[in-house]
């Protein structure tokens, strides 16, 4: 199975207030995320972090990676570059990479990238785009604008997401693309 998930942000104080994410400190932040993580992520799943993973020095990381379950992909975000100077770091994941797509069928697949591509490749034949970076912010209203426009306006298809873990759908765990699409789907109707 494959989950997506991102700007976890482990360690980082700043983010409880500026996404108003709801726990008291940091500690019980990330003890939410790792517990809400193993809950639906096996040993065999994929799961790819679309950037700002942790705040964190390197052996902080590297504690709070190993108690995670799964095969860890990585879309560098830009709170990564700093941690991924660490061989030890990078080789928590599988692949590290700034951008990525994903074939999913003949005919669709999927684009990550933490940062979000309101152009994305393949978009009007259907492909889906996940990203995170601007978390629940007025740069997200902006994305959902833009969408909103390529749908209506221009009759374009265009199912990009925001898979940052403090939006109210992702809530604090990695969710499978079936399960992004369906409760966005929900909110259309």
């Amino acid at each position: 199975m494959n989950y997506y998930i991102g700007d976890l942000h482990f360690g980082h104080r700043n983010c409880l207030a500026f996404d108003n994410r709801p726990f008291r400190d940091t500690e019980e932040h990330d003890k939410v995320l790792i517990d809400n993580w193993n809950e639906v992520v096996g040993i065999d799943d994929d799961v790819w972090i679309l950037g700002d993973f942790s705040w964190y020095n390197a052996t902080k990381t590297i504690e709070i990676f190993k108690q995670l379950n799964g095969n860890l992909h990585l879309c560098i975000g830009n709170h990564d570059k700093k941690l991924l100077k660490n061989k030890d770091v990078r080789d928590l994941f599988v692949e590290i990479v700034d951008y990525k797509e994903i074939q999913i069928s003949n005919n669709c697949g999927i684009v990550l990238s933490h940062y979000p591509i309101p152009c994305f490749n393949n978009h009007y034949y259907g492909w889906y785009h996940l990203y995170a970076h601007v978390h629940n912010s007025f740069e997200w209203n902006m994305m959902e604008r833009v969408k909103y426009e390529m749908e209506a306006l221009y009759d374009k298809p265009c199912h990009m997401y925001n898979v940052g873990c403090m939006m109210s759908y992702m809530g604090y765990r990695p969710r499978t693309l079936k399960e992004i699409i369906s409760v966005n789907s929900e909110k259309s109707s």
